[in-house]
């Protein structure tokens, strides 16, 4: 493949889902394909979350005004405020004029028919969210400036508008592994080890576990990781834990470089998000570790989580988890699990990932 430039323009600047997959991606590219990555500059600087892992993969990197589609942009008054910013991007797409654009987000969708009206030929579109609504109208309006759209799920696919949709493809997410043998499950009789680990946001339904957790004697121990989210609406984890009637039983770490050495020492990694996930990244990276996966059934995790991998329960049903919480055994761990590892090495490994998102670069820069 000649030699060629593309340029990523991505929402967020930690190193929480779509933040990784972006790293995974850019893994990808072919030789003699160089990628420069444009950050937001509306979201706290993180200097060792995503410019650290960029940085550490030999990528370029920058801050820009971008025009990043917010919820409080989502106004014909938050539209006009983000009109300077989509002046600047324009005036430097036809300046540097990239070989393709690489939008890593629905939520960087402007810049789609900006970089179109550049002269930008390709326009790669990593649909990472589920649209709805007046913000899917909106996106799938923007959506038709795009050249190739690359969806992580059969969920966030269907989502789409019907034009978008005819024309775009599913690529499942990926998650390195590890050189290291998945560690077994202990088997000394002890609690059941749980861990939960995402951004802290209103619907990641962490009030939905912590009510289950509260039903009677707590179902084992549970390790609680992340943060509050740098926008949007979210949960005072720690607070909910302090009301619980055994907080003993819940231990918040917080915020963790990698999820895995908890992983190690857990048995299940539980998924209690009250909204459908477009994918559920965690729970990949969970199987990949031979950890089964209790999930709430919807989204994404409909397709990943099944009754040989783990187990589902209805959206927003904290009765319906605790019944799950209370029925996990030690044996239906060891055996899911394995299950689990058997299933991340066939649909979730990175080359098989490399395999299908480096026939998509192929066709972008052809």
């Amino acid at each position: 493949m000649r030699d060629a430039r593309i340029l990523v323009l991505h929402s967020s600047i930690e190193l929480y889902g779509s933040d990784r997959m972006l790293l995974t991606v850019l893994r990808t590219l072919p030789p003699g394909v160089r990628a420069e990555v444009w950050l937001p500059d509306d979201v706290p600087f993180v200097a060792d979350g995503l410019p650290a892992a960029l940085t550490e993969l030999g990528v370029d990197w920058s801050v820009r005004p971008l025009p990043v589609l917010r919820r409080r942009y989502l106004s014909p008054r938050g539209l006009l405020q983000l009109l300077p910013r989509i002046a600047a991007l324009r005036a430097e797409l036809r300046r540097s004029r990239p070989d393709a654009l690489y939008v890593a987000t629905s939520a960087m969708l402007l810049a789609a028919p900006v970089a179109r009206r550049a002269g930008v030929p390709g326009i790669l579109l990593h649909a990472q969210e589920i649209w709805s609504g007046f913000e899917g109208r909106l996106l799938s309006a923007l959506a038709a400036s795009v050249t190739t759209t690359v969806c992580i799920s059969r969920a966030v696919q269907e989502s789409l508008g019907g034009r978008v949709r005819a024309h775009s493809i599913v690529i499942d997410n990926a998650v390195p592994d590890s050189p290291d043998a998945p560690a077994s499950p202990a088997d000394e009789d002890r609690p059941l080890e749980f861990v939960v680990a995402s951004r802290w946001n209103a619907w990641k339904g962490y009030e939905t576990l912590l009510r289950a957790w509260d039903q009677g004697e707590p179902p084992g121990r549970l390790t609680v990781l992340g943060g509050k989210p740098p926008v949007g609406a979210g949960v005072d984890v720690p607070a909910l834990v302090q009301g619980l009637t055994h907080p003993e039983s819940v231990r918040v770490v917080g915020e963790v470089e990698s999820v895995r050495p908890y992983l190690d020492s857990a048995d299940v990694m539980v998924v209690p998000s009250d909204q459908p996930e477009p994918f559920g990244l965690v729970a990949i990276e969970a199987f990949s570790r031979a950890r089964p996966v209790i999930a709430s059934d919807g989204g994404g995790l409909a397709d990943i989580v099944g009754s040989s991998t783990g187990w589902r329960f209805p959206l927003r049903d904290p009765d319906a988890l605790r019944a799950v919480l209370d029925s996990v055994s030690r044996d239906a761990v060891v055996e899911r699990g394995a299950c689990a590892r058997a299933v991340y090495e066939e649909k979730y490994s990175p080359q098989r990932f490399a395999e299908q998102f480096r026939s998509v670069w192929a066709a972008l820069l052809a």
